[in-house]
């Protein structure tokens, strides 16, 4: 019996035929590499196996390959990748390579074996690439002592050319409730002209707030606003309405969340939902509904966690009428039924003693 495919299955095929025949050897490569278990067969064999057939690598497509690599938190192979390139007397690593490197070691082997790494680093570009990802570990590690010797070390160098490893010592010091040493590494960027980015101007205006200067937050907020290289948006102003909150300036933060929801984008519900979460800490349920209103502007399906975030805001609120009807709308819209959307509402059920609803 002879019969014509339906459309759709056969532009499909004709994708699918497209693709397979396009697709390249390093392709081929990559797919094999991403398909080994952990532990398993090692990355470094394969690569060996495909280079022995006669193939050729070259550095960015390894690159490349270990980038996915490290994103799938794949770090073994990623660092076998690495290693194997830096025996290679055809390949040559660049600075960005050793700054890789660097940091799947601290994933796979730690900080120890990270700080020889960094120290047999013999030109300049590699270092300034692979001192980021170390001072990062050490952060990690809460390691205040080792953090300061390296940015001290990296100064004497020359080294600290961006705003991303001043960032790195702000975090440590917030972490560690060492918040009067924020506005002192502030000061250095300035001292340095280091350009302050947006995440420096929110790390000092939380490290004020922690000291409970709120008209240095203010301060810090202005010099944001009158700085023509960064962009206010509603991260930062709804990190300020966080800040008035805590201290009981309830106009206040109102007024900043107002303005954040005109730096909201119409391609993004995740700041839609920081806001929401910030009315109900205010109690302010009319704002709740007519920013989810509104969140139903942006183009897409609302996925499940989405009604979760309405229905647990509408629950702190005490309006299970309104969460009820929202737990409607999700069930004839869901295509796969979640079990924590249903499980929001029946906990409100039971510490309201409404067992017949439950």
């Amino acid at each position: 019996m002879t019969g014509r495919w339906p459309i759709a299955r056969l532009i499909r095929w004709r994708q699918m035929s497209s693709l397979s025949s396009s697709s390249s050897p390093v392709d081929k490569l990559k797919s094999e590499i991403l398909r080994l278990k952990n532990p398993g067969r090692s990355a470094t064999a394969v690569i060996q196996d495909w280079v022995d057939q006669g193939h050729k690598v070259s550095v960015p497509e390894l690159r490349r390959i270990s980038i996915q690599l490290l994103k799938s938190k794949r770090f073994n192979h990623a660092l076998q990748i690495l290693t194997w390139m830096e025996t290679q007397s055809n390949l040559r690593l660049s600075p960005v390579d050793h700054g890789i490197r660097l940091e799947s070691i601290i994933k796979v082997n730690g900080m120890l074996e990270a700080e020889q790494y960094f120290e047999h680093l013999s030109d300049t570009a590699s270092r300034k690439a692979a001192c980021l990802p170390l001072l990062h570990g050490y952060v990690v590690e809460r390691n205040i002592e080792k953090a300061e010797a390296l940015m001290q070390k990296l100064g004497g160098l020359g080294l600290i050319v961006s705003p991303h490893l001043y960032n790195e010592m702000m975090k440590l010091y917030m972490a560690t409730v060492q918040f009067g040493k924020v506005p002192l590494v502030i000061q250095q960027m300035r001292n340095n002209k280091i350009p302050l980015t947006v995440l420096s101007y929110n790390l000092c205006m939380n490290a004020y707030a922690k000291l409970s200067a709120i008209a240095s937050v203010e301060i810090v907020y202005k010099e944001m606003v009158n700085d023509e290289n960064v962009q206010v948006g509603w991260s930062t102003l709804s990190t300020l309405a966080n800040i008035y909150m805590k201290a009981g300036l309830v106009d206040k933060a109102k007024f900043a969340l107002s303005n954040a929801e005109e730096k909201l984008s119409n391609c993004n519900r995740l700041g839609y939902f920081f806001l929401i979460t910030q009315y109900t800490s205010l109690k302010c349920k009319e704002d709740v509904l007519r920013l989810w209103r509104a969140s139903k502007g942006v183009a897409g399906r609302i996925p499940s966690t989405n009604y979760m975030h309405m229905l647990l805001c509408l629950v702190k609120l005490g309006d299970l009428v309104e969460a009820e009807r929202i737990f409607r709308e999700w069930e004839s819209n869901c295509f796969r039924y979640d079990v924590r959307v249903s499980n929001v509402l029946l906990g409100a059920y039971m510490r309201n003693g409404m067992v017949d609803k439950s």
